[in-house]
């Protein structure tokens, strides 16, 4: 009789994974991860906000496919493109480590 392991959460899977990995490659797949995320969330924000690619008036529509499924880009493209669907932009800026002086988040850009 065959016995299954079944993960209670999916984070126990890559947790495991994580713990058999070099750090620098789990580190590397992460930020690979966020840069397809962010992909997903551009069209995503558009679809929420009722507009097809050809309502927006700055960026062609092969354009806006292009960006769309860009893995990065300028900050002012992305300003462009959020404020052309209606969204503003903000960004923070924060300490990624404890250090000993306690340094707040600090919005450097707002653009609304």
């Amino acid at each position: 009789m065959k016995t299954y392991i079944k993960a209670n959460k999916k984070e126990d899977f890559i947790d495991e994974l994580a713990s058999i990995m070099p750090p620098e490659r789990v580190e590397r797949a992460k930020r690979e991860a966020e840069k397809e995320i962010f992909q997903i969330r551009l069209s995503e924000l558009r679809k929420k906000m009722g507009i097809r690619q050809e309502d927006i008036k700055s960026f062609t529509q092969s354009g806006i496919s292009k960006l769309e499924s860009r893995r990065d880009m300028k900050v002012s493209t992305l300003i462009e493109y959020l404020d052309s669907i209606g969204m503003g932009v903000e960004i923070t800026a924060y300490p990624k480590k404890v250090i000993k002086k306690r340094i707040d988040a600090v919005t450097l850009l707002k653009v609304e």
